[in-house]
């Protein structure tokens, strides 16, 4: 059976202050079933949602464009909720902006660049609409 996702787990730190920050993995996946995005999952940990129980909580999970990831490795790109930019070194910075508050997450561009080959590989770039399925999309909105 082919590959139909790509899984990785990468390590990253979250800005706290210009002198703090707090290492966390987050996972990033992507699907050819959904080919024009990417999802950056994050520990339970990290949500500021009230648990409903003592260490309980689900998985935070943010949905954006493969594209302005695979832009934001070359040159700052977003407006909206999801913005990505490199930063000095061999490193990537995403700022995640929610009505809560924004993070701003550093992660080693090398492990950025290493998904999007793996995604490329499964879907290449320009291609992804003929892993597009309409009628799914539709049927996954109205849940």
């Amino acid at each position: 059976m082919p590959h139909t996702a790509v899984e990785q787990t990468v390590r990253a730190r979250l800005i706290l202050s210009a002198h703090c920050s707090s290492e966390l993995f987050v996972t990033l996946r992507y699907r050819a079933v959904d080919p024009l995005a990417v999802r950056m999952l994050f520990p339970a940990a990290y949500s500021l949602d009230e648990p409903l129980e003592p260490c309980e909580g689900a998985e935070v999970v943010w949905v954006f464009a493969r594209r302005l990831l695979a832009q934001g490795l070359e040159l700052p790109t977003g407006l909206g909720d999801v913005r990505i930019r490199p930063s000095r070194g061999a490193y990537t910075l995403v700022e995640l902006r929610a009505p809560e508050g924004v993070a701003l997450l550093r992660f080693e561009a090398a492990d950025l660049h290493r998904f999007l080959w793996h995604s490329h590989r499964l879907v290449p770039a320009g291609q992804e609409g003929r892993h597009l399925d309409p009628d799914r999309a539709l049927a996954e909105l109205l849940g």
